[in-house]
């Protein structure tokens, strides 16, 4: 059985300059009430639904305290005293449907372990599961290590530049020349690589331990050499609208996504077939081949309908493969092989250009729908800005949904802005129109190298004919003695 995708893990640092708290982020996920000591507000997320298991996991130097949700993250909240500080780092991971509650939660609990804790980590992580088919886990992760003794340790520290003999360099101001370096690796940015594998892996062993056949495999189609399209991540709002029959972007995205998937796959097995066919043929001593005049009239023979309609359908497959030998000069089985060569070569062409149109339209629609949903909530973000500090956590609690979506896209362009991409929704648009009509033409293309492959398979019918004809001969023995 192929491997299930499983390609969804966001990583994300949880940050104080975007307005965001790690006692705030833990109420909401744990769906409890924490004040964060560190500006005085309180989270009350007790009403919130489908939190179905929370619980935190600690080093073994860890302050026992920190067992308790509040003491943990505001200990976490003081000790960073910048308003710029990143706090936590949280994970997101699909948990899989086939497994109970039970087997979900140890399957949690050891990654959590074994990837996080044992290297030093807090960890408080809670089950989400609303019944709606999409249960997942949100893992926080304290970013600051802890000495032996319990107490923070430092993220960073000073380490000074060397020269090729390993002596100090002078900065030329009466000291040297330093830079700062992490005293952990757990900034690495490879670490997002192995935590996803680390999660297929384990998920794996959680699957087959539950006599499940799924497999998981945290790698893209591309460095799987899979040529499927991938398809896009609907995320909950789009997940909820398609269920109830709302049609969104990225649901048609999806939908045309799964029928070019179709085509390639069903266009890849035909010229595969033929091409393997058609190379053992043209191999055969010359004696040995089918003439196209031998095959021609074999297919002619092969179909001969009593209906009106048959009779019509009949007479335009014969016209079909008569066009396809004529304008490709095919005579010979070699002529023939050569063709489907081509084609085949043509195939991966149009397939590479369909999949990077696709991948591209993916790219640019998520792009739109994260411009729109920043643009849906702006109003609501300001006005949450007006609010007085007393009325803040009400307005956030009646409008948590709103606010949430709209820091998801504000991140999401400001990460895009950052990354050198210009922030230009009409381009897109356009770039979008353009892949989707130059794909289209690709599409027309494509389909109609199907039908030419299927005037072919009309010549190997008839091939298949004349190889059973020939069999069924009675062979000369000779004179009798």
């Amino acid at each position: 059985m192929p491997p299930i995708d499983f390609c969804h893990f966001p990583v994300s640092i949880i940050k104080r300059s975007e307005g965001r708290s790690a006692v705030a982020a833990a109420a909401y996920r744990s769906g409890t009430k924490l004040t964060n000591e560190w500006d005085g507000l309180t989270h009350d997320y007790t009403r919130k639904g489908g939190v179905v298991h929370a619980e935190i996991m600690l080093p073994a130097h860890a302050p026992p305290e920190f067992s308790d949700r509040s003491t943990l993250w505001n200990s976490v909240e003081q000790i960073e005293k910048a308003r710029d500080s990143q706090l936590a780092r949280e994970i997101e991971a699909a948990l899989p449907r086939e497994l109970s509650r039970e087997q979900q939660l140890a399957l949690v609990r050891a990654y959590v372990k074994d990837n996080f804790v044992d290297k030093g980590m807090c960890a408080d992580f809670a089950i989400h599961d609303k019944g709606t088919g999409n249960p997942h886990v949100h893992i926080m992760l304290t970013v600051r290590p802890l000495k032996e003794n319990g107490a923070w340790g430092a993220k960073c520290r000073k380490a000074y530049d060397l020269d090729e003999n390993g002596q100090r360099i002078p900065d030329g101001k009466g000291g040297w020349k330093n830079h700062r370096e992490d005293t952990t690796d757990w900034n690495d940015k490879g670490n997002v690589e192995i935590w996803r594998a680390a999660w297929a892996a384990y998920t794996n062993r959680a699957l087959e331990a539950a006599g499940q056949p799924a497999l998981v495999d945290h790698r893209s189609y591309k460095r799987r050499g899979i040529d499927k399209i991938p398809s896009v991540h609907l995320g909950p709002a789009a997940s909820q609208m398609e269920k109830r029959g709302i049609r969104t972007d990225k649901g048609e995205v999806n939908r045309q996504i799964a029928a070019d998937n179709k085509l390639l796959k069903e266009i890849k097995a035909r010229i595969t077939r033929l091409y393997n066919w058609s190379k053992a043929e043209a191999e055969k001593p010359e004696g040995q081949q089918p003439s196209m005049v031998d095959l021609w009239e074999t297919q002619q023979q092969l179909k001969r309908p009593d209906t009106r309609t048959g009779k019509i359908r009949a007479l335009q497959e014969s016209a079909a493969l008569f066009n396809f030998l004529n304008a490709n000069g095919i005579q010979s089985m070699q002529q023939l092989h050569e063709k489907i060569a081509d084609m085949n070569t043509r195939y991966y062409d149009l397939r590479r250009e369909i999949v990077k149109a696709e991948r591209r339209i993916a790219v640019l629609t998520e792009r739109g729908e994260m411009w729109a949903q920043y643009n849906e909530y702006k109003t609501v973000h300001k006005q949450f800005a007006k609010v007085k500090p007393e009325k803040r956590e009400l307005f956030e609690q009646r409008h948590s949904r709103e606010l949430i979506l709209y820091d998801a896209a504000a991140r999401y362009l400001k990460e895009l802005k950052a990354s050198g991409e210009e922030i230009n929704p009409k381009e897109w648009r356009r770039e979008i129109d353009l892949l989707t009509a130059q794909k289209q033409v690709d599409s027309i293309d494509m389909k109609a190298m199907r039908e030419e492959l299927k005037a072919v398979e009309r010549l190997r019918k008839a091939a298949d004919q004349l190889a059973r004809q020939e069999r069924d001969k009675p062979r000369d023995r000779g004179p009798e003695r």
